[in-house]
């Protein structure tokens, strides 16, 4: 039987949850166990997508088209997280799907903008349902009070990291502000002591 990090195959291939998974790590950083979270939330949507011939990266992209199309190549890939590159070959493929359509606008040739097929469109109605159920499945038997406290604190988790991150970018700029304006760190000064011990 093949075994995953906090999961194990089943005799069809199927994962499912280890039984001893609590016991093996019980401590385990908080940092694995939300990434095992979104694994599992994002297989068990894979499977409901896969039904309706949609990838879970297309799934990415539409649902940021569903809440605002006629955006840029670009603009998409920043909202979705990802490299240009791969956006622009899921743009690619699902606009053979018959998903989007690329086109440029009047006041703008240089940039293409990706917009919604009615066929995109219609997809939010069957596959946004989908996205709730796994939602729900994850939260399964815990009390409502409890979900909306887990909320407030994933929230908190989240403005934590992103001060966290300004506060690091903003100490290595003044580090390296200081490191070019240490006293002696020129070359002339350099070149002045080299020049007096040849004298």
């Amino acid at each position: 039987m093949k075994k995953t990090e906090g999961l194990s195959a089943g005799e069809d291939g199927a994962p499912t949850a280890r039984r001893d998974w609590r016991e093996a790590i019980p401590n385990d950083r908080l940092a694995h166990l939300i990434k095992e979270v979104w694994r599992g939330l994002v297989r068990a949507l894979q499977i409901r997508l896969a039904d309706h011939g949609v990838s879970f990266g297309h799934w990415l992209f539409l649902r940021i088209l569903w809440e605002r199309e006629g955006i840029t190549q670009r603009e998409l890939s920043a909202e979705a997280g990802v490299m240009e590159p791969t956006t622009y070959q899921a743009i690619k493929t699902m606009e053979q799907l018959g998903f989007i359509t690329r086109r440029r606008l009047p006041d703008s040739k240089k940039k293409v903008y990706v917009f919604l097929t009615p066929r995109g469109r219609a997809l939010k109605e069957m596959l946004v349902p989908l996205a709730e159920e796994v939602n729900a499945v994850a939260v399964r038997s815990i009390a409502a009070q409890d979900v909306s406290a887990l909320r407030g604190l994933l929230l908190t988790m989240i403005e934590n990291l992103a001060e966290d991150q300004i506060e690091g970018r903003a100490a290595r700029q003044k580090q390296a502000n200081g490191l070019r304006r240490k006293p002696g760190s020129s070359s002339r000064p350099q070149r002045t002591r080299q020049a007096a011990s040849l004298r």
